[in-house]
């Protein structure tokens, strides 16, 4: 598996969002799930999905990004090089999100950008696992990918405090 860009976005016209996604990309989503939806591209190398805002708000947008990597191993080395240059990052192994099961580790940026480096090991029936990681425990989420579902502020780990989001409903 090759290492591909992520990007997460919420959206406010899911049905629209998935035809013009389709449009631009010349291609149908490769997963497609009640609102959520996944484009795994080798042209552009891209993993883009799509999850329906349902919070109200006119304007959406970045949920998350991420890196899609072939191996735990450089997960590991992600997070090692993160901490070395002194960011926080919070791990997420074996859990299922987004339909897919995963081992992660996240990170934010200085703008408040959250990153992930994962590894996808299978798909999922299921949005979220229902037992949580710890860092999502702790979080009050079921996974660390929802917490930018709430508008509270996020702690130094890049993770909001008080959120509530699809992965909750």
């Amino acid at each position: 598996m090759t290492t591909k860009l992520h990007i997460s976005l919420d959206v406010s016209q899911f049905d629209e969002s998935v035809k013009f996604y389709s449009t631009l990309f010349d291609t149908t989503p490769t997963k497609v799930k009640p609102g959520y939806a996944k484009f795994d591209l080798d042209n552009p190398a891209v993993v883009l999905t799509l999850g329906q805002d349902k919070s109200g708000k006119k304007i959406t947008g970045p949920n998350h990004m991420g890196v899609r990597v072939d191996s735990l191993e450089k997960v590991v080395a992600a997070k090692d090089r993160l901490e070395a240059a002194g960011y926080k990052t919070a791990d997420e192994m074996g859990v299922t999100c987004c339909y897919a099961v995963q081992d992660k580790i996240w990170a934010t940026d200085p703008s408040g950008y959250r990153w992930e480096v994962y590894i996808f090991k299978g798909d999922a029936e299921q949005y979220v696992s229902s037992q949580r990681t710890p860092a999502a425990e702790a979080a009050g989420v079921d996974c660390l990918c929802c917490d930018t579902c709430s508008d509270t502020p996020a702690n130094e780990a890049g993770v909001k405090e008080e959120a509530t989001c699809a992965c909750s409903k």
